[in-house]
């Protein structure tokens, strides 16, 4: 199953096309509304203040409310934009944006208007496919799930089990403690007010994966397969599996994962610092893996940067509406990008 995503934060809408999608699937839009409204902007003080419907459109792909095998084409309307915000700056490459890179790939004929095809607004999309993706992925028995792990060093409890992770789905702030989440969030709202932002990271677990999935070579490696759809999302800046960056603290008798047979004959593992993974192949424990997300690169301070129509040094001050963090948001994008590299590994 390929995916395309078009579109640019401020044109007339963004969408995707799903290729390959198994015919037949009666779709839950319901759940995938759920998932959009999510990562929708304009709920709280820690998001930006636009506003969107995100109500996909689909175009083709789904007959009498099942897949048909064709392409799968959905498309959200951009119905909160103020274009106007970037006209002033409109040469000016922000600090930390793909601005800069993205005026000389495209020779400067890229829609610059909050990020183009460069926003977080390209997630959404994302999100509708993941939803696509998770029900597939449903049918056989795998589940994907994801927590805000870290915001601007306050750490939330680490991810346990699946029952754990549903729960949090349903929160406005997806942390498995509450307190600890009350702590994230002062962060975010002190940045706010400092005309600054945090960035943070996200734990994701899949579940239900079976053993032997992926390849140990270039292509078809499953740690390689994730990162590719993970690295895809807007901020994330590093994906790490199992214990992470932690192993460089560990000894080997404490990152082996011992196993042992269980009372139906399978083999498991009493701890899991692999993250499900061994040899680029799934060994048969959750997948968990860690993305890190880098600071909103928005922020109304007065920065040093480039007049990339006068090619001189220049005074950047913005204006306009943006996420202090957009991790809190980013949750569902995460499950979302879990879901399809999960559906590649499966080679559905």
């Amino acid at each position: 199953m390929r995916y395309s995503i078009f579109g640019e934060s401020h044109g007339p809408a963004v969408g995707v096309v799903l290729e390959g999608v198994p015919p037949g699937l009666v779709l839950d839009l319901e759940a995938v509304r759920f998932d959009l409204s999510r990562r929708a902007p304009g709920k709280s003080p820690l998001s930006t203040a636009r506003k969107e419907a995100d109500e996909p459109q689909i175009l083709s792909g789904v007959f009498e409310g099942r897949t048909t095998g064709a392409p799968l084409c959905a498309v959200i309307e951009n119905t909160d934009t103020r274009s106007g915000d970037y006209a002033r700056t409109k040469d000016l490459a922000r600090p930390g944006h793909a601005d800069y890179p993205a005026h000389v790939r495209y020779q400067g004929f890229n829609d610059y208007r909050g990020g183009g095809h460069f926003s977080g607004r390209l997630t959404a999309p994302l999100v509708f496919a993941g939803g696509v993706a998770k029900q597939i992925l449903a049918q056989r028995g795998v589940c994907v799930g994801a927590h805000i792990s870290t915001v601007y060093g306050v750490n939330d409890e680490p991810l346990e089990d699946w029952e754990s992770l549903r729960a949090c789905a349903a929160k406005d702030f997806p942390v498995l403690d509450d307190e600890k989440g009350a702590e994230m969030r002062d962060a975010i709202l002190e940045a706010k007010n400092d005309q600054d932002s945090v960035g943070g990271a996200i734990e994701c677990g899949v579940f239900g994966l079976p053993a032997g999935l992926g390849e140990p070579d270039f292509g078809r490696n499953a740690e390689g397969i994730f990162a590719q759809h993970l690295f895809a999302v807007p901020a994330v800046k590093g994906v790490s599996f199992g214990a992470g960056a932690a192993f460089a603290l560990m000894r080997g008798s404490e990152a082996n994962d011992p196993l042992y047979v269980d009372g139906d004959g399978s083999v498991k593992a009493e701890q899991n610092c692999a993250g499900g993974i061994n040899g680029g192949i799934t060994n048969g424990m959750p997948l968990v893996f860690e993305v890190t997300l880098r600071p909103t690169p928005s922020i109304a301070r007065r920065q040093f940067t480039v007049d990339l129509a006068k090619g001189e040094n220049a005074v950047l001050e913005l204006t306009g509406r943006h996420d202090p963090c957009v991790v809190h948001r980013a949750v569902p994008a995460i499950e979302a990008a879990a879901a399809l590299a999960a559906c590649e590994l499966l080679k559905i």
